[in-house]
């Protein structure tokens, strides 16, 4: 009876231990735990797109006269930086700028700018300001980014390089991308790492679980930037157990494999 009831209570405790593991598994998988606080104390921000070193930049100038903007045109092989093709209409003309090291592109007759630094409107708005004494009228500039990129690796369900249009992208809209996270992956400590203007590089630690990653400065994906999810320790023993697995099945066919032919000669 004593034995019985020692392995009743052994089944108890182990029943409990699981379900805690269970429950700390489950809530290790969330993402923006305790949204609450979060609402109660964060602060909005807007974020701005800000142009960097080896950035693609499409310009699009238009004017109510096409020949008064003609000297502004680059035609394709005129320059090594022209990296984009230009469009079939008539009054606008799709030019692509390499941002050089020091920040600047080389523009048709104003020559070298300085772009670096500048939001896209603000580029926007400096170009109309420096192509005022040259027209009669105040063009319409749009300026945006043509290679914008970054690098999703790890623990996620379509790890690759990818291209995006969004100047605001945030790092769950990059996982997205990437397919999201797996069940074997860390949300506590997704490494971030980005070059700045400098070409420095950098490594952040993000935890995705916590609510306030929307107020961090490295909420936003930049240019380049390349996020890393590790696998969990019991991702890395399951992967190793499966390895060493297959590598004793293997030994063992073969030793069989052998023994069973030796068997066959000594017949």
């Amino acid at each position: 009876m004593l034995h019985l009831r020692k392995f009743f209570l052994g089944c108890i405790v182990m029943a409990a231990m699981m379900g805690g593991t269970s429950c700390s598994s489950y809530k290790s998988a969330l993402y923006m735990q305790e949204s609450e606080v979060f609402n109660e104390t964060s602060k909005s921000q807007l974020y701005d797109f800000r142009i960097m070193p080896k950035d693609e930049l499409t310009i699009l100038v238009s004017t109510t006269d096409p020949e008064a903007s003609a000297p502004f045109i680059r035609k394709l092989g005129q320059s090594k930086e022209f990296s984009t093709t230009t469009t079939g209409m008539q009054n606008t003309n799709l030019l692509g700028y390499l941002v050089d090291n020091n920040g600047y592109i080389d523009f048709p007759v104003l020559g070298m700018i300085k772009v670096s630094g500048m939001t896209t409107r603000e580029c926007e708005a400096h170009f109309r300001e420096l192509l005022k004494p040259y027209l009669k009228e105040v063009p319409n500039v749009t300026v945006s980014t043509s290679n914008y990129k970054f690098s999703v690796l790890g623990e996620v369900n379509a790890p690759g390089t990818y291209s995006t249009t969004n100047e605001k992208m945030t790092v769950f809209e990059a996982l997205a991308l990437a397919g999201d996270m797996t069940l074997f992956s860390v949300r506590d400590n997704v490494q971030l790492m980005r070059e700045d203007a400098t070409g420095k590089r950098q490594i952040y630690t993000l935890d995705l679980t916590r609510a306030d990653i929307a107020n961090s400065p490295y909420f936003y994906i930049q240019q380049n930037d390349v996020l890393y999810v590790k696998p969990t320790k019991a991702k890395v023993r399951s992967n190793t157990f499966s390895t060493n697995a297959s590598m004793w099945i293997t030994l063992l066919s073969l030793v069989t494999s052998i023994t069973t032919f030796v068997i066959a000669l000594s017949k």
